[in-house]
């Protein structure tokens, strides 16, 4: 991301991807009130077009000058970090609006969440794009305040204690951010990055280093990794399926370009990528430790993410001496995010069975479901050819490139042990269910072994998961030729 051009004017045009999502959630929410809940309908259907028209606005901006760029004397970014999460972050979320239909279908606040899901998407790529301290503080709470709504909003006592630990943490981790951002402000003579890049190898280290890693915790709650994290997991069990989806997705691919500019900004005054090393680390290693417990299968996939986040740091940590790290890490985000929205999209077609006992016997009555399960959890865990392997290759490289072998080789084994977790999962899956014998020597059965009612899957969420299932493993499949051209990319934006 160096060697950007500076642009010292107000270039309105090139924020129309993010003036998009603003017009979308704005038409969201006054459509809303003025149409009957019948018809809400409606409402979805705006904000996929204006989710659609940023993407659109976004490939166009790239195809009429690919040329890295600050705007708006040199707060925001123009490059391969920022047009990338401006693509994915709304096309994920497209992915959560189809998802959500049988959530939002005739609820009263369906305008309502759909506004605050694309308030939480712009968050997102303004935090991608920011080239200012000022920027970041202002886009972390764009994309975290609407989650404090979305989680608690439909799911009752659960929601609403998922949503207060969620705000309580964010609160914290936000009011540290802003101490380590005026920390770095006061001793680097600015808060824009060109200023601090300059500034900041001069001023004291020990204020140096309080203020980034106060930073580096505000951003860990947007990463969802250690110590941010405790929110994950109960958000991931306690709000509604679509919005587990997005909260363990969106936001988390948008912090990790904001965590990587960061890592680039401050290397030359402090060991900054140590330190996201030393977090991703722990992240990783607890994330999959409390999986491997879980029998709630939100909550699995919640602490999965967690884990997640830890691999996804790695790049991070590493760009500050090998700077083309910022492509495995964009790769590896957005393979993240479609399989992970694969695995709620499969969760949200079967919304009953909500643990794993209750998964057995699922494979005989919905086979395709099952199978996309499979890919998703495989490709969680990077097993070949699926679309994660292919990511956690291309970090695992730039890492040892960096010198941080001791980070992959704790990446490996906890990439081993995450195979028992996803196991845990697929095997109830797989296997027959049990009925109740007949006659006087019936044998006595659990409960969750016994053959529930027919249950008929959700057809929107049920075809976004099939879908997705197989660009998973076509995409994976055929990734590896993208990652040779990478440095192709580097050079071109």
């Amino acid at each position: 991301m160096d060697g950007m051009t500076m642009d010292m004017g107000m270039d309105y045009g090139a924020l129309v991807p993010e003036a998009a999502l603003l017009v979308g959630a704005i038409v969201a929410l006054l459509a809303g009130s003025f149409l009957p809940r019948r018809r809400q309908g409606v409402v979805t259907v705006a904000a996929i077009l204006a989710s659609l028209v940023s993407v659109g606005a976004a490939i166009a901006a790239v195809v009429q000058d690919d040329t890295p760029r600050t705007i708006f004397e040199d707060s925001y970014a123009l490059d391969i970090g920022s047009t990338v999460i401006r693509i994915a972050a709304p096309l994920a979320t497209i992915v959560v609006l189809l998802i959500a239909r049988p959530d939002l279908k005739d609820r009263p606040r369906e305008s309502e969440s759909v506004s605050l899901l694309m308030l939480a998407t712009l968050g997102t790529v303004v935090l991608a794009g920011a080239h200012d301290l000022l920027i970041v503080a202002a886009a972390f709470f764009l994309a975290s305040v609407p989650l404090y709504a979305l989680i608690g909003l439909y799911t009752g006592k659960r929601g609403a204690e998922a949503s207060l630990k969620t705000y309580l943490m964010g609160a914290l981790l936000g009011v540290t951010m802003l101490l380590g951002i005026a920390v770095l402000a006061g001793v680097g003579g600015g808060s824009g990055y060109t200023q601090l890049r300059q500034s900041l190898p001069e001023a004291p280290a020990a204020a140096v280093g309080l203020g980034v890693i106060a930073i580096f915790a505000g951003l860990m709650f947007k990463v969802g990794a250690v110590p941010g994290h405790f929110w994950v997991p109960d958000a991931a069990q306690g709000s509604s399926i679509s919005v587990a989806a997005f909260v363990t997705t969106v936001p988390k691919i948008g912090a990790l370009v904001a965590v990587a500019r960061l890592v680039e900004v401050v290397q030359p005054a402090v060991s900054a990528g140590l330190v996201i090393a030393v977090f991703a680390a722990v992240t990783m290693v607890l994330g999959t430790l409390a999986a491997l417990w879980q029998d709630d299968v939100r909550r699995l996939l919640g602490w999965s993410t967690v884990s997640q986040a830890g691999f996804l740091l790695m790049p991070a940590a590493a760009i500050g001496s090998t700077p083309g790290a910022i492509v495995p890490l964009l790769v590896y985000a957005v393979f993240y995010a479609a399989t992970n929205l694969a695995a709620f999209a499969v969760v949200a077609a079967l919304p009953d069975r909500v643990d794993l006992a209750s998964w057995r016997g699922a494979g005989s009555r919905h086979p395709l479901l099952v199978g996309a399960l499979i890919v998703s959890l495989l490709s969680v865990i990077g097993t070949p050819p699926t679309l994660v392997f292919v990511g956690k290759l291309s970090v695992f490289v730039v890492a040892a490139e960096a010198g941080l072998v001791w980070l992959v080789i704790v990446a490996i084994a906890v990439s081993v042990a995450s195979v028992f977790y996803a196991l845990r999962w697929i095997v109830p899956a797989v296997r027959p269910a049990v009925r109740p014998a007949g006659g006087g020597g019936d044998v006595a059965v659990a409960a969750s072994d016994v053959v529930a009612p027919a249950e008929r899957a959700p057809r929107l969420p049920a075809a976004v998961a099939l879908v997705l299932a197989v660009l998973v493993v076509a995409a994976g499949a055929t990734a590896l030729p993208l990652l040779s051209a990478s440095p192709m990319l580097v050079g071109a934006m």
